[in-house]
């Protein structure tokens, strides 16, 4: 299972790259910094608090763009959806930013400091 999501981890970082690029159009950029939107560890952005229609359709859209990659993936490298998912979950918390929203191992968001985030026990 541990070399799947390995592998599966490789696949999703280099799928996501233009997918992440995508993603930082200005209303996203400005979502992110507010704290209105953050990383879940199922790989898929989440709202932080209610959230207007418009957030609501820009994490829609984002999520559709993620799935979509980690599904090509996922065909690809003969993990599954959720793997690919799950272990993008964990590097992109890994990669917030200090100040930027993640959702721990138990469900609650939390604020990344310059300490490493709280991630699920899987994560490589």
């Amino acid at each position: 299972m541990r070399k799947v999501l390995v592998i599966a981890g490789a696949l999703v970082l280099a799928g996501l790259a233009t997918a992440a690029y995508a993603q930082r159009d200005p209303a996203y950029a400005a979502a992110r910094a507010s704290g209105q939107v953050g990383e879940q560890p199922d790989g898929y952005l989440g709202i932080v608090g209610a959230g207007g229609a418009d957030l609501r359709a820009l994490v829609g859209n984002i999520n559709i763009q993620r799935k979509a990659a980690y599904t090509q993936k996922a065909a690809a490298s003969g993990a599954t959806v959720e793997q690919l998912a799950f272990t993008s979950g964990c590097n992109l918390i890994a990669q917030t930013g200090a100040g930027e929203k993640y959702k721990s191992p138990d469900g609650v968001w939390k604020t990344r400091t310059a300490a490493a985030p709280e991630r699920d026990g899987r994560c490589a």
